[in-house]
């Protein structure tokens, strides 16, 4: 799997990045060793002896991870540009010991997830804001059924940066409408449960018309300044997602 490497090179810049779990079936857990059995969770691991990490290879290239973690750290290289070199060479030695660490972080990232409820509560909300972000990109995308149809890379990083900038644009054009309409509910003296709030989503499209008429007089008009304030205490919020998280309690 591809994505081995993006899980060791992450640990190694200090990142605690966590597997997208859709399909428990399609998962795989690695043994660190032929003679390891676990009672409750053997099954996880497939057939006894298989699926086993290669640690004398990761320790045989431990300097040349360490050059690589440092080179991205420091600005030599670019984390995008040396995940594509290693997976290009996909045969050489350095990849293939990226890719056994990554298949030690992502076993160890699975088994806390399986432990730990409040965290399988994060990252269920955090992959459901991401997917529902590609949707809503998607929709925004609507062109040629999203489809990017030059071959040219310069062509394709500019579509999809164009259409990563006008998707943000239009999150934020229904933030500004969800504060005002806020802010009415306030002056006419409605009561505003911040938890109510927290389940409005930006990812609004009923009310955008990606096919209307469009009128360029207006870009020469100055926005008013945008007021981030709300009369609304977000604190109890605020102190749930410590709790969840387990840092709402002393040692």
């Amino acid at each position: 799997m591809k994505s081995f490497p993006v899980f060791a090179l992450a640990h190694l810049l200090g990142f605690d990045l966590m597997p997208r779990i859709r399909n428990w079936k399609e998962l795989t857990f690695y043994r660190p060793s032929k003679q390891s059995e676990y009672v409750h969770i053997d099954a996880l691991f497939g057939e006894p002896g298989k699926n086993v990490i290669d640690f004398d290879l990761i320790e045989s290239q431990f300097r040349h991870l360490m050059r690589v973690a440092v080179s991205v750290r420091e600005g030599a290289i670019s984390s995008s540009a040396l995940l594509k070199r290693l997976c290009s060479g996909s045969r050489n030695a350095t990849y293939a010991a990226f890719r056994e660490v990554g298949r030690v972080i992502r076993t160890v990232q699975l088994l806390r997830y399986l432990s730990d409820a409040p965290l399988r509560r994060r990252v269920t909300a955090a992959t459901n804001k991401v997917e529902s972000f590609n949707r809503f990109s998607q929709w925004i995308g609507f062109g040629y059924r999203g489809v990017i149809a030059d071959n040219d890379p310069i062509e394709q990083e500019k579509a999809m940066k164009f259409n990563a900038l006008l998707t943000n644009a239009v999150i934020f054009h229904n933030a500004l409408d969800i504060a005002e309409i806020v802010r009415q509910l306030l002056e006419e003296r409605w009561e505003i449960d911040p938890e109510d709030l927290a389940h409005i989503s930006p990812y609004l499209t009923e009310h955008i018309n990606r096919c209307g008429e469009y009128s360029t007089h207006e870009l020469s008009i100055q926005p008013h300044a945008y007021d981030p304030k709300l009369d609304v205490d977000f604190t109890p919020l605020r102190e749930q997602d410590l709790t969840a998280a387990g840092l709402g309690q002393g040692a």
